[in-house]
């Protein structure tokens, strides 16, 4: 296998999708998270850093792009934003299916680490060094996202047969 973990535009082309979801999981927008994937390539392009494996550059993608999403939320204009009117039409949004609803629902501290463990096969392990926690912060928010998960899924079970 060609070492590609030390060429940005492989490394690009390869974790460029996965960088993606992570920012949207935690930004909920399609803007907003293309924003943070340009801006992680960027960093990788200016930072150079020099990867020991694949594993140690796909971890820092993700790290760096865990980092620009919350930092996407600390900038000035994003407190002066205001809900749309009532007047203006709200944006087409595709169907999602009601498991990826509820976890883009699920508060961020929840939706990270199970987004990580799920849809980019992550390890504890590997979603604490990624996130900046422990271990056994990443099993207990695990275990909290699911039981959430399970309640509004459960719920929206029974809102579904009481309509039927």
């Amino acid at each position: 296998m060609e070492q590609i973990w030390n060429d940005p535009g492989a490394l690009a082309r390869r974790y460029a999708p996965a960088v993606y979801r992570l920012a949207y999981a935690r930004t909920g927008s399609r803007a907003d998270a293309e924003d943070v994937m340009q801006e992680v390539f960027l960093r990788l392009m200016k930072a150079g850093p020099a990867f020991e494996s694949e594993t140690h550059a796909k971890a820092w993608l993700l790290r760096v792009a865990s980092n620009c999403a919350n930092d996407l939320f600390r900038l000035p204009w994003r407190k002066r934003e205001t809900p749309l009117e009532d007047n203006l039409p709200a944006p087409e949004v595709p169907e999602m299916g009601s498991v990826t609803e509820a976890v883009l629902s699920l508060p961020a501290r929840y939706r990270i680490p199970i987004h990580l463990y799920y849809y980019e096969d992550l390890s504890v392990a590997e979603i604490a060094k990624t996130i900046g926690k422990s271990e056994g912060t990443v099993k207990s928010r695990l275990f909290r996202a699911r039981n959430l998960l399970r309640a509004r899924l459960e719920e929206e079970k029974d809102e579904e047969q009481i309509r039927t």
